[in-house]
């Protein structure tokens, strides 16, 4: 699952550009914005601006490739974490984000070695997990795929369940309430649905997804 944790970091991290752009319009509310257009000139305007630190660099190839993601542009999105990566190796949103671009772009095995290394350094991160999840799904690794959406759903508690409780339903496999408690019922319905390369557990509605993507 692609996953928008960017803003609590970039508010800290890029607040400190700001001086260095006062001729530009903005361009960090931009990169901050809730619209992908704007964001994506946002982030641009400050990646060009000379002598931004890199760390900063790096924040903002993520924060584009977020919006690329986002508007379905996946080679894109993939150019611009690979930037953000060779900068800031460690950076465990762009690892995980890379690896859900390859697996949009139905090259799952492409974004294993990324959401890895994701997991290693955000270890129970339900986000990451959900990734892994969908990529061994994609490679017919059922039991691997059921593990790790069960994980998630006991990391990431209500938010997460409930997400898929709306995702499920949606694939026609659980009728039961959209509650957010974890259940047998759901537990059976999420195992149907690993076995199936074509069912997605993730709800098409927005509103059923918490506020990650």
């Amino acid at each position: 699952m692609v996953y928008a944790r960017f803003f609590a970091v970039l508010v800290a991290v890029l607040a400190g550009a700001v001086a260095a752009l006062a001729t530009v319009d903005d361009p960090l509310v931009d990169c901050l914005s809730d619209d992908n257009s704007r964001r994506i000139s946002g982030c641009s305007a400050l990646i060009d601006t000379p002598g931004l630190p890199e760390e900063q660099r790096s924040l903002a190839h993520g924060m584009r490739a977020l919006a690329y993601s986002l508007l379905g542009k996946f080679t894109e999105a993939i150019a611009d974490y690979d930037v953000a990566l060779k900068i800031r190796p460690d950076f465990p949103l762009a690892l995980n984000n890379r690896a859900w671009a390859y697996y949009k772009l139905q090259r799952p095995s492409e974004g294993l070695a990324d959401v890895e290394r994701a997991l290693a350094l955000s270890p129970g991160s339900p986000y990451a997990l959900d990734t892994r999840a969908h990529i061994r799904q994609a490679l017919g690794d059922t039991d691997a795929a059921f593990n790790d959406y069960d994980l998630a759903m006991r990391t990431g508690g209500e938010p997460i369940v409930k997400m898929y409780q709306c995702g499920l339903r949606a694939q026609g496999l659980y009728f039961g309430p959209l509650d957010g408690v974890y259940s047998q019922t759901l537990s059976q319905a999420m195992r149907t649905c690993a076995g199936n390369r074509q069912c997605d557990p993730l709800p098409p509605d927005s509103d059923c997804r918490p506020e990650v993507s």
